[in-house]
């Protein structure tokens, strides 16, 4: 057997039809074979887990439920036209977000100085990307994307409607990546990442079904940064993907610049609730001298680690970019 699988035009189509058939989060076989485990609705987890309690919060941002998993949700749908890419290669990502009556949205609430926020997440979770693609008069969005591995990956698109009673939504969609396809296997667990020089570390453990606080301490050459600069409106954001479905958590920190009481660092803290126990992915957007940087962490809900008992190391988002 070749030393890749070869993943060609033929399996990015089949991707787009299986995403649209579907329309959730299943779409292609994860990267990454998880361990057999009990059959569950992961949707149905998600979407029902206790609202938070507000335990190890301080008057933060409410954690929403996990999102992602649906392509149509609230009467909206992610039309996405670029279900395929070449690795490697520049292309435009192009997508439409349609209203129950097939509409392309033009409107958009703004949230953290942005209309929408776009994620793209291979399914093994190594490679990441916070994109803020640009809207065309037509509704439609548009950014050049380069993707350095083949592989399957996921698109979510999260926004809020401008419209009356509209909520904050999270939709996705698969996305194939065609060429010399190597699976990795999903990083280990860890409380410290080292980034372009900088050293963030985690203390602090997600719960399934109940609230927990998250502290993201950032230093540099073993100095504690305490001049982070606002990015979005925030000094950082953290996205949490589950392993296996990739349900989305988009968490904002307690706090924000300006408010009296919040520090420009070292210490980023975040409320956040795991829909389910299982394994994830945290990604921490933060700025520092004019530089956007992501921190990546795996971590296991409910598995509670003090930071100084795993070493550092550098893990950083391969390819991330915003």
């Amino acid at each position: 057997m070749n030393a890749g699988l070869r993943i060609t035009a033929f399996a990015a189509a089949l991707a787009a039809t299986f995403g649209t058939a579907y329309g959730v989060g299943q779409g292609l076989d994860p990267v990454v074979e998880e361990p057999a485990r009990a059959a569950h609705d992961s949707h149905r987890e998600a979407s029902q887990a206790p609202a938070s309690d507000g335990d190890g919060g301080h008057g933060g941002h409410e954690t929403r439920p996990a999102g992602g998993l649906e392509m149509s949700a609230g009467g909206y749908t992610l039309d996405l036209k670029t279900p395929g890419v070449t690795a490697g290669t520049r292309s435009d990502l192009r997508f439409v977000i349609r209203d129950s009556a097939g509409r392309a949205v033009t409107a958009y609430e703004r949230e953290h100085e942005k209309e929408l926020h776009l994620i793209v997440a291979s399914r093994d979770l190594v490679t990441y990307r916070h994109l803020h693609p640009t809207r065309a008069a037509d509704g439609t969005w548009s950014i050049p994307v380069e993707l350095p591995r083949a592989g399957d990956y996921r698109v979510f698109a999260d926004f809020t409607p401008a419209k009356k009673g509209a909520e904050n939504l999270t939709l996705g969609a698969d996305l194939a990546a065609s060429g010399s396809y190597r699976p990795q296997q999903l990083p280990a667990p860890d409380t410290t990442a080292r980034i372009h020089g900088y050293e963030v570390r985690l203390d602090g453990a997600l719960r399934p079904g109940k609230a927990s606080e998250l502290k993201l301490k950032v230093s540099r050459d073993g100095r504690p940064v305490t001049d982070l600069q606002p990015y979005l409106g925030a000094y950082g954001h953290l996205v949490a993907l589950r392993s296996g479905d990739l349900a989305y958590l988009h968490v904002h920190p307690n706090g924000e610049p300006g408010d009296g009481r919040t520090k420009a660092g070292p210490e980023i803290s975040f409320t956040a609730t795991a829909p389910s126990s299982g394994a994830y992915r945290l990604f921490l957007d933060f700025r520092h001298d004019g530089e956007v940087h992501t921190a990546a962490f795996t971590v296991r809900a409910g598995t509670a680690v003090a930071a100084s008992q795993v070493p550092a190391h550098e893990d950083g988002a391969e390819g991330h970019g915003h």
